[in-house]
Protein backbone atom coordinates (compact mmCIF):
# COMPACT_ATOMS: atom_id res chain seq x y z
CA UNK A 1 0.00 0.00 0.00
CA UNK A 2 1.36 3.43 -0.91
CA UNK A 3 2.25 5.76 1.93
CA UNK A 4 0.04 8.79 2.46
CA UNK A 5 1.49 12.28 2.24
CA UNK A 6 1.30 12.64 6.02
CA UNK A 7 3.41 9.51 6.36
CA UNK A 8 6.02 10.30 3.72
CA UNK A 9 6.16 14.12 3.72
CA UNK A 10 5.20 16.70 1.08
CA UNK A 11 6.41 17.00 -2.49
CA UNK A 12 9.23 19.45 -3.20
CA UNK A 13 9.92 20.79 -6.68
CA UNK A 14 13.58 21.68 -7.29
CA UNK A 15 14.10 24.32 -9.98
CA UNK A 16 17.74 25.11 -10.86
CA UNK A 17 18.10 28.52 -12.48
CA UNK A 18 20.71 30.50 -14.31
CA UNK A 19 19.49 33.56 -16.21
CA UNK A 20 15.82 32.58 -16.09
CA UNK A 21 14.40 36.03 -15.23
CA UNK A 22 12.02 35.78 -18.19
CA UNK A 23 10.52 32.50 -16.98
CA UNK A 24 10.86 32.00 -13.24
CA UNK A 25 7.80 33.92 -12.01
CA UNK A 26 5.40 32.29 -14.44
CA UNK A 27 6.78 28.76 -14.06
CA UNK A 28 6.51 28.96 -10.26
CA UNK A 29 2.94 30.24 -10.51
CA UNK A 30 1.91 27.48 -12.91
CA UNK A 31 3.65 24.78 -10.86
CA UNK A 32 1.96 25.96 -7.66
CA UNK A 33 -1.41 25.85 -9.43
CA UNK A 34 -0.90 22.20 -10.42
CA UNK A 35 0.51 20.98 -7.09
CA UNK A 36 -1.12 20.00 -3.80
CA UNK A 37 -1.40 22.87 -1.32
CA UNK A 38 1.30 21.29 0.86
CA UNK A 39 3.88 21.10 -1.95
CA UNK A 40 6.97 23.29 -1.79
CA UNK A 41 9.03 24.90 -4.55
CA UNK A 42 12.78 25.35 -4.15
CA UNK A 43 14.58 27.66 -6.59
CA UNK A 44 18.32 26.97 -6.75
CA UNK A 45 19.95 29.98 -8.36
CA UNK A 46 23.60 30.00 -9.41
CA UNK A 47 24.18 33.75 -8.99
CA UNK A 48 22.33 34.70 -12.18
CA UNK A 49 23.49 38.09 -13.51
CA UNK A 50 20.04 38.86 -14.96
CA UNK A 51 18.26 39.24 -11.62
CA UNK A 52 16.70 35.78 -11.39
CA UNK A 53 17.77 35.46 -7.77
CA UNK A 54 16.14 38.75 -6.83
CA UNK A 55 12.86 37.71 -8.47
CA UNK A 56 13.06 34.39 -6.62
CA UNK A 57 13.50 36.20 -3.30
CA UNK A 58 10.42 38.30 -4.01
CA UNK A 59 8.40 35.19 -4.83
CA UNK A 60 9.54 33.56 -1.59
CA UNK A 61 8.51 36.67 0.34
CA UNK A 62 5.04 36.50 -1.18
CA UNK A 63 4.49 32.74 -0.77
CA UNK A 64 5.61 30.63 2.21
CA UNK A 65 5.72 27.54 -0.05
CA UNK A 66 8.48 29.04 -2.23
CA UNK A 67 12.10 28.86 -1.06
CA UNK A 68 15.41 30.05 -2.52
CA UNK A 69 18.88 28.59 -2.32
CA UNK A 70 21.55 30.98 -3.59
CA UNK A 71 24.80 29.48 -4.82
CA UNK A 72 27.83 31.71 -5.44
CA UNK A 73 28.99 30.18 -8.74
CA UNK A 74 27.61 28.54 -11.88
CA UNK A 75 28.91 24.97 -11.51
CA UNK A 76 26.52 23.07 -13.74
CA UNK A 77 23.20 21.30 -13.52
CA UNK A 78 24.38 18.37 -11.40
CA UNK A 79 25.82 20.30 -8.44
CA UNK A 80 22.78 22.60 -8.41
CA UNK A 81 20.40 19.66 -8.21
CA UNK A 82 22.46 17.92 -5.53
CA UNK A 83 22.36 21.05 -3.38
CA UNK A 84 18.61 21.30 -3.91
CA UNK A 85 18.03 17.63 -3.13
CA UNK A 86 19.92 17.94 0.15
CA UNK A 87 17.90 20.95 1.25
CA UNK A 88 14.60 19.29 0.32
CA UNK A 89 15.51 16.12 2.20
CA UNK A 90 16.61 18.12 5.25
CA UNK A 91 13.20 19.79 5.28
CA UNK A 92 11.23 16.56 5.23
CA UNK A 93 10.38 16.11 1.55
CA UNK A 94 8.67 12.82 0.74
CA UNK A 95 8.83 13.26 -3.04
CA UNK A 96 11.40 15.37 -4.85
CA UNK A 97 10.74 16.51 -8.41
CA UNK A 98 13.42 17.96 -10.65
CA UNK A 99 12.38 20.06 -13.62
CA UNK A 100 13.64 22.84 -15.86
CA UNK A 101 12.55 26.41 -15.22
CA UNK A 102 12.20 27.31 -18.92
CA UNK A 103 8.87 25.56 -19.71
CA UNK A 104 10.59 22.73 -21.56
CA UNK A 105 8.92 20.69 -18.83
CA UNK A 106 5.28 21.70 -18.70
CA UNK A 107 3.97 22.17 -15.12
CA UNK A 108 0.73 20.53 -16.33
CA UNK A 109 2.54 17.17 -16.17
CA UNK A 110 3.36 17.46 -12.45
CA UNK A 111 0.22 15.63 -11.25
CA UNK A 112 1.02 12.77 -13.63
CA UNK A 113 4.51 12.34 -12.14
CA UNK A 114 3.27 12.54 -8.55
CA UNK A 115 0.52 10.00 -9.23
CA UNK A 116 2.97 7.55 -10.83
CA UNK A 117 5.23 7.89 -7.76
CA UNK A 118 2.55 6.00 -5.81
CA UNK A 119 3.65 2.89 -7.74
CA UNK A 120 7.32 3.53 -8.52
CA UNK A 121 10.38 4.78 -6.67
CA UNK A 122 11.62 6.93 -9.55
CA UNK A 123 9.33 8.34 -12.23
CA UNK A 124 10.72 9.67 -15.49
CA UNK A 125 8.83 12.11 -17.67
CA UNK A 126 9.67 10.37 -20.93
CA UNK A 127 9.82 11.74 -24.45
CA UNK A 128 10.45 8.33 -25.97
CA UNK A 129 7.57 6.15 -24.80
CA UNK A 130 4.13 5.93 -26.43
CA UNK A 131 2.37 9.26 -26.07
CA UNK A 132 5.59 11.21 -25.51
CA UNK A 133 7.48 13.40 -27.93
CA UNK A 134 9.42 16.55 -28.68
CA UNK A 135 8.16 19.81 -30.15
CA UNK A 136 10.05 22.74 -31.67
CA UNK A 137 13.40 20.95 -32.03
CA UNK A 138 15.46 20.80 -35.20
CA UNK A 139 16.76 17.54 -36.65
CA UNK A 140 20.25 17.93 -35.12
CA UNK A 141 18.97 18.44 -31.56
CA UNK A 142 16.59 15.48 -31.89
CA UNK A 143 19.43 13.30 -33.19
CA UNK A 144 21.68 14.27 -30.28
CA UNK A 145 18.94 13.57 -27.74
CA UNK A 146 17.77 10.25 -29.16
CA UNK A 147 21.34 9.19 -29.85
CA UNK A 148 22.38 10.05 -26.31
CA UNK A 149 19.63 7.91 -24.81
CA UNK A 150 20.36 5.02 -27.19
CA UNK A 151 24.10 5.24 -26.48
CA UNK A 152 23.52 5.26 -22.72
CA UNK A 153 21.10 2.31 -22.90
CA UNK A 154 23.62 0.29 -24.89
CA UNK A 155 26.63 1.07 -22.70
CA UNK A 156 24.80 0.61 -19.39
CA UNK A 157 22.61 -2.32 -20.43
CA UNK A 158 19.34 -0.64 -19.45
CA UNK A 159 15.92 -0.69 -21.10
CA UNK A 160 14.84 2.78 -19.96
CA UNK A 161 13.78 4.71 -23.05
CA UNK A 162 14.60 8.27 -21.96
CA UNK A 163 17.81 8.22 -19.96
CA UNK A 164 18.80 11.81 -20.70
CA UNK A 165 15.52 13.48 -19.72
CA UNK A 166 15.49 15.83 -16.73
CA UNK A 167 11.83 15.79 -15.61
CA UNK A 168 11.82 13.28 -12.74
CA UNK A 169 10.19 12.45 -9.44
CA UNK A 170 12.19 10.64 -6.75
CA UNK A 171 10.88 9.09 -3.58
CA UNK A 172 13.04 10.33 -0.74
CA UNK A 173 14.29 6.78 -0.12
CA UNK A 174 16.01 6.80 -3.50
CA UNK A 175 17.97 9.98 -2.83
CA UNK A 176 18.81 8.81 0.68
CA UNK A 177 20.23 5.56 -0.72
CA UNK A 178 22.31 7.24 -3.45
CA UNK A 179 25.61 8.66 -2.28
CA UNK A 180 24.93 12.18 -3.53
CA UNK A 181 28.46 13.34 -2.74
CA UNK A 182 29.80 10.68 -5.12
CA UNK A 183 27.77 11.94 -8.10
CA UNK A 184 30.29 13.69 -10.36
CA UNK A 185 28.35 14.53 -13.51
CA UNK A 186 27.71 18.22 -14.06
CA UNK A 187 25.75 18.46 -17.31
CA UNK A 188 23.11 16.21 -18.85
CA UNK A 189 25.17 13.13 -17.94
CA UNK A 190 23.82 13.83 -14.45
CA UNK A 191 20.40 12.59 -15.58
CA UNK A 192 21.86 9.31 -16.83
CA UNK A 193 23.94 8.85 -13.70
CA UNK A 194 21.06 9.38 -11.26
CA UNK A 195 18.77 6.91 -13.03
CA UNK A 196 21.56 4.35 -13.37
CA UNK A 197 22.44 4.58 -9.68
CA UNK A 198 18.78 4.16 -8.71
CA UNK A 199 18.42 1.04 -10.86
CA UNK A 200 21.68 -0.41 -9.55
CA UNK A 201 20.29 -0.03 -6.02
CA UNK A 202 17.19 -2.01 -6.98
CA UNK A 203 14.61 0.77 -7.10
CA UNK A 204 11.58 0.58 -9.38
CA UNK A 205 11.59 2.99 -12.32
CA UNK A 206 8.54 4.00 -14.35
CA UNK A 207 8.29 6.19 -17.44
CA UNK A 208 5.25 8.37 -18.13
CA UNK A 209 4.81 10.21 -21.44
CA UNK A 210 5.48 13.93 -21.76
CA UNK A 211 5.92 16.25 -24.72
CA UNK A 212 9.12 18.27 -24.34
CA UNK A 213 8.94 21.78 -25.79
CA UNK A 214 11.93 23.94 -26.60
CA UNK A 215 12.30 27.07 -24.50
CA UNK A 216 10.52 30.17 -25.78
CA UNK A 217 12.46 32.73 -23.71
CA UNK A 218 16.11 32.85 -22.66
CA UNK A 219 19.11 30.92 -23.96
CA UNK A 220 19.68 27.16 -24.14
CA UNK A 221 22.33 25.76 -21.76
CA UNK A 222 23.34 23.02 -24.22
CA UNK A 223 27.01 23.09 -25.25
CA UNK A 224 29.68 20.86 -26.78
CA UNK A 225 31.26 20.32 -23.37
CA UNK A 226 27.98 18.96 -22.01
CA UNK A 227 27.71 16.50 -24.90
CA UNK A 228 31.34 15.36 -24.53
CA UNK A 229 30.95 14.87 -20.79
CA UNK A 230 28.07 12.49 -21.42
CA UNK A 231 30.08 10.55 -24.01
CA UNK A 232 33.04 9.83 -21.75
CA UNK A 233 31.34 9.67 -18.36
CA UNK A 234 28.67 7.08 -19.21
CA UNK A 235 31.21 4.25 -19.76
CA UNK A 236 32.84 5.19 -16.43
CA UNK A 237 29.56 4.47 -14.68
CA UNK A 238 29.58 0.92 -16.08
CA UNK A 239 33.24 0.44 -15.18
CA UNK A 240 32.56 1.74 -11.69
CA UNK A 241 30.03 -0.99 -11.08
Amino acid sequence: MAASESERGPAWIVLPTYEEAANIERVVAEARAKLPESAQVLIVDDNSPDGTGEIAERLAGEDDAVHVLHRPLKEGLGPAYIAGFKQALANGAGLIVEMDADFSHEPAYLPRLLEAAERADLVLGSRYVAGGGVADWGALRQTISRGGSAYSRLVLGLDVRDLTGGFKCFRREVLEAIDLDAVRSRGYAFQVEMTYRAIELGFRVAEVPIVFRDRQDGKSKMSRSIVWEAIWRVPLLRLGR
